[in-house]
This record gives C-alpha cells, structure tokens and sequence, in this order.
C-alpha cells in the first residue's frame, strides 16, 4: 500500500477506503467559486460490485493498492473454486468461481486467462474474447425460412445456450464471444 494525494488518483487504479477495495472508474476536479477544489470521484467496490461517488479535498490522502494482471494457464475447477497454474514457476493460485459470474461455462481446460491482482490478491479474471464450442442442439431450419432471415436457438457443448444461423447444425463447431455467448462464425479447419 502507498499513500498518495487525492489529486493524484485516475481511473483503474485501486484504492482502501473504510475498509473497502474501489477500482476508481473517473475521476473530475471541481473548482468551486471559493474556497479549494474538491475530488468528485465515481468508484466501484471491487466485492460487492456496487457504485459510490466520495469527495475529497485535493490534499487529503488516499491509500493506493499495488494491482498487477497477470496471466495464468486454467487447470481445473474444485467445488466453488477454479485452481490455475502459472505457466512459468507452475504454481497454482485457487480463486472463487464467482469471480466469473456468467462467463464461468465458457472457462475451458487449458486456456490462458488474465487475473487481475491486489496485493497479491487475485480479484478479477478475463478469458479470451472468443472460444470455439461444439453445437450439441441445434433447431432444424424451418422451411421457407430465407438463409437470411432470423437466427434459431442453439445449445452448445459447455450447456450455454444461443442463437446461431440457420445453416448451422449439430455437430458443427463454431467460435462464440464469451461476453455474451454470440455467434462469431464457424470454426474453420
């Protein structure tokens, strides 16, 4: 932990405040007609999710928290937890599945995430923007239905549902976002 001054804070860093990790989001200085500026500052608390606006006056001090992304190699899940290996020293950290929320089905074995560090303390987790899955359900075409007209529903091998075009079909491998679980294209090779 460093100190540092209420001036000094920008967005994406991450503060203690009462007891609390907030990632600051923005960050505005407002000068009123007198007295001294004060420090509007949006923030969110990093357990719980939720949204706070704090002042402060530009020479109050702040305690800045060390964060670090680093990259880890996804191993396997345990009870609520995912255990990844870190793909130099092959040590392995355990995080809580939560961290992931809906994303979590989209987590396969060995892919390289990122996980965002306090203190050490892993508190974030990003996985690759788009993963390849398997369609194991796939609505047949209707007929009359134009290539063009509306996507149909899907299921995929990791048990997420969506909507893909009526082309595909079971069996098929396609690459999804894993924001969101929209189809990208199909697979190729």
């Amino acid at each position: 932990m460093a100190k540092m001054q209420a001036n000094q804070m920008r967005a994406g860093m991450v503060i203690e405040f009462e007891g609390q990790r907030y990632t600051i989001i923005r960050q505005n200085i407002m000068i009123p007609g007198k007295g001294n500026a004060i420090i509007q500052v949006d923030m969110r608390n990093i357990k719980t999710g939720s949204k706070k606006d704090q002042r402060w006056r530009t020479a109050d001090v702040v305690e800045r928290l060390e964060t670090s992304d680093e990259e880890f190699t996804f191993s396997y899940a345990e009870g609520d937890n995912i255990i990844l290996m870190h793909p130099e020293t092959y040590e392995q950290t355990t995080v809580p599945k939560d961290i992931l929320g809906d994303r979590l089905p989209f987590l396969v074995e060995n892919m390289t995430v990122q996980v965002r560090m306090i203190e050490g303390e892993p508190v974030a987790m990003t996985l690759p923007e788009q993963v390849t899955l398997e369609v194991v359900e796939a609505d047949p075409v209707v007929k009359g239905q134009t290539a063009s007209s509306s996507y149909k529903p899907a299921v995929l091998s990791n048990g997420v549902k969506t909507m893909v075009p009526p082309f595909v079909t079971q069996g098929d491998r396609i690459v999804v976002k894993t924001e969101d679980a929209s189809y990208v294209e199909r697979a190729k090779g």
